[in-house]
């Protein structure tokens, strides 16, 4: 099934030729490697860019295991690219599969990769384009020369918006189904529910567990896995590693350290099957550590993950709703290019002839090109009472960005007294203009 991506096709185009190492970064099977082998691909010649000037490399394919070798793939490339009247095109899937386990491990200096690349990017006959599926290819420890050449475009699985439009469902049938299997494109090929489940625990057994196992030597996959477990559980909630440990031994299931907790929540990130929202104190604009919060890059991977350990997902059933939703609003939000945390206020209330502190939460902090967004989740069935509780949260934030609740149904979207818009999850999700709404 072809699945246009136009949105990062677009972002391709009009990077072609600006002098940048264009990186194409995302989770594995998210559709990065199709974008560019094959839209963009398609795209260069019908632009009557001639095929012998297109140099395309899968790293990831055994036929091209001799160019994971820095230096055979510099020599390949250069031979390929001699004539310097002509403009070349070269284009490296999972560029990291030439870094070497060693070089993975030795953050004492750059990998011979960066050096090749910072030669190609001197030439003024060729434009380069990688993708990679871990971060750790564009960590700190990296040579701060490459850095400076780089543009990043990360791609994620389908927003609903692209799910929707490519299942050729209604939207009620289409949103039911993204909730349950989520966004990884291979989903919509496959026939059924139970394939779709077998299919995504396929990719957490073979593909991102043991990718993420073998990159960074884990002997403790069962830690790994009891992790991303807890985490597939308490999504959108506050944690921390002390709280995460603390959680570990009330059950009594892993004995964990602290600082390997901290390395494989960092090595999940770098894998982009997590992602991390920070949390700020809304008036003092200072960030809470303890308040951190982690959402999967793809929810059919996060409850593929709670089916996949035998475990049923604990809470009612508006409580599961609300983690699903705020999942999905906050990828959504990635996607649409926003940076997202999540808010705290603190404020003081009566209490048996006290006052008392208190800290109010608002789930995102969503801001781009100056604009900021204060939104609020609501699951379930949207009461008058929950919509004034939420409400007078966001009441409480001293300043007058705009202010959203986001609820479940179809409601057509309205304002409250106060100025406060109230919007439908699936208007919400749908309309890539929402937040002005």
């Amino acid at each position: 099934m072809l699945i246009e991506r136009k949105k990062y096709l677009k972002n391709l185009i009009n990077s072609m030729n600006n002098g940048l190492i264009k990186v194409i970064t995302g989770i594995r099977r998210c559709g990065k490697s199709f974008i560019l082998f094959y839209f963009f691909y398609d795209y260069l010649i019908e632009s009557g860019i001639p095929e012998e000037n297109i140099i395309a490399l899968p790293l990831d394919d055994e036929k091209y295991r001799d160019y994971r070798d820095a230096d055979k793939l510099y020599a390949y490339i250069r031979e390929k690219t001699h004539d310097e009247r002509q403009k070349y095109y070269v284009l490296i899937d999972e560029a990291p599969e030439a870094i070497s386990k060693h070089e993975t491990k030795n953050q004492q200096g750059p990998a011979a990769l960066y050096g090749v690349l910072n030669q190609l990017n001197k030439m003024q006959n060729v434009d380069v384009y990688l993708t990679g599926s871990n971060g750790r290819f564009f960590s700190s420890y990296i040579n701060a020369e490459f850095q400076a050449v780089c543009q990043h475009i990360h791609v994620a699985p389908l927003s609903f918006s692209e799910f929707y439009a490519a299942s050729k469902k209604d939207v009620s049938e289409a949103w039911e189904e993204y909730q349950a299997y989520g966004g990884l494109p291979h989903v919509l090929s496959e026939i059924d529910g139970a394939a779709k489940s077998a299919y995504l625990e396929k990719m957490i057994r073979d593909v991102y567990l043991r990718d993420i196992c073998e990159r960074y030597d884990i002997r403790n996959k069962n830690g790994l896995e009891s992790l991303l477990e807890l985490l597939a559980s308490k999504c959108g909630e506050a944690v921390n590693p002390q709280k995460i440990l603390d959680l570990f031994k009330e059950k009594g299931s892993e004995r964990l350290t602290m600082p390997t907790i901290a390395n494989f929540l960092v090595y999940l990130q770098e894998a982009f099957v997590l992602q991390k929202s920070n949390c700020q104190e809304i008036k003092g604009r200072r960030e809470i550590s303890t308040q951190t919060r982690y959402y999967f890059s793809d929810l059919g991977i996060r409850n593929a993950f709670l089916r996949f350990k035998g475990g049923d997902e604990a809470g009612d059933e508006e409580e599961i709703s609300k983690k699903i939703s705020k999942n999905v609003i906050f990828n959504e939000l990635i996607y649409r290019g926003f940076g997202v945390e999540a808010g705290v206020i603190e404020t003081r209330v009566s209490e048996d002839e006290r006052k008392i502190r208190r800290q109010l939460e608002i789930d995102f902090v969503a801001e781009k090109d100056g604009q900021r967004y204060y939104i609020q989740c609501v699951p379930g069935k949207s009461t008058l009472g929950k919509l004034s509780h939420v409400q007078s949260t966001l009441l409480k934030i001293p300043d007058s960005f705009k202010k959203i609740i986001v609820v479940n149904g179809n409601k057509p979207l309205w304002r409250t007294e106060q100025g406060i818009t109230v919007i439908s999850m699936l208007d919400f999700i749908q309309n890539p203009d929402s937040l002005n709404l």
